[in-house]
Order: C-alpha cells, then structure tokens, then sequence
C-alpha cells in the first residue's frame, strides 16, 4: 500500500526498491524519481482516457450526428503517443520492459549484475536518442500546421523527446541501483 510505513519484519511491507533503505542522495533522489513516475503514470492513464472519449465523440458524431468532428482522428492519435512513450518509460522503472529472463536467471551474479547494468545503460543511450532525434523532428516540423488541430506539426513528436527523457532519466537510477546498491 503507497504511503504506508514499513515495518522491517514483515516481508510483505517491504519498500519497492532497496533506494529507499539507502541513506542520504540515494533516497531523496528514488523519492523524487518515483514521484516523477508516478504523475507520468497518471498522465499516461489520463492520456488514454481521454483518447477514448475521443474517439466516443467521433462515433457519436459520425452515426448519431451525421457530422464527425475533424479534430479527434489526429487528437486521438497525438494522445496515444503520448500515453504509450511515457508509459514505456515507467515500465523502464518498473522494470516490465522486454528482457531476455532466462539467460539473467542461469547466469551467476557477477554475470547477471554486469547484463542489468548494459541494460539499463543501453536503456538509457536509447531514451537519449529518442530524445535527440525527438528534437531535431519536432523543431524541422515545428512551422507546419497538424492538419485537424491547427497545432504546430512539431507537437507530434514531442512524446519521443519526453518519453525518452523519461526513459534515461528511469534507467539511470536503475543503474544506479545495481552498481551502488546491488541485486534487490
């Protein structure tokens, strides 16, 4: 349960990641990442709730008012990139990204500790590039109009330039994790 006080004989209240028993920057900076994951968790779900409404008001418009709305085909669109990267990058933190299990769970520790931390530094070159060459599409494109929402075309690649933030800044405390904390 968030926000409950861990007892640390009780297995089951454990806190989600060993940052958090860590003294001094460790757990001040887990504190401020995870509250950083957590509105990015919330945007991503309001993102996707609204993408839903508006696709329900593009129906209603095109069968019930026979006059379908111009703006919710390409605002739907832009929110779902929205939600997807940005929830992508909290499943970097959750750890729920693809991996290949079985080849951590065969290797001996010093192995398995050397795959997570070129994991998460690959990760984080990853979310680097996304952020890169999010900018450089989004400032080439930044003086054309989005057709439908009348928005600068550079909006739409903006999610690649915060997901990807997102993603480096999440695998970088992973990292950070394995080599100063270890395996948890």
């Amino acid at each position: 349960m968030l926000g409950a006080a861990t007892d640390p004989r009780d297995p089951a209240s454990a806190p989600e990641s060993t940052l958090v028993q860590a003294a001094g920057p460790l757990a001040g900076l887990h504190r401020a990442i995870g509250r950083i994951a957590a509105v990015a968790l919330w945007t991503a779900a309001l993102g996707l709730i609204a993408m839903t409404a508006a696709i329900a008001w593009q129906i209603f418009g095109r069968y019930i008012l026979n006059d379908s709305p111009h703006w919710t085909e390409p605002g739907s669109l832009l929110l779902m990139s929205w939600f997807i990267l940005v929830g992508a990058a909290v499943g970097v933190r959750e750890s729920d990204h693809l991996g290949f299990e079985i080849g951590l769970a065969i290797a001996p520790p010093r192995l398995r500790r050397a795959m997570r931390l070129a994991t998460f530094l690959l990760i984080t070159l990853f979310g680097l590039g996304m952020t890169w060459y999010g900018a450089q599409l989004a400032a080439g494109t930044w003086s054309a109009t989005m057709s439908g929402l009348g928005i600068p075309q550079g909006v739409d690649y903006l999610p690649l330039v915060v997901g990807g933030l997102l993603m480096a800044l999440f695998a970088i405390e992973k990292f950070l994790e394995i080599l100063l904390v270890g395996e948890h």
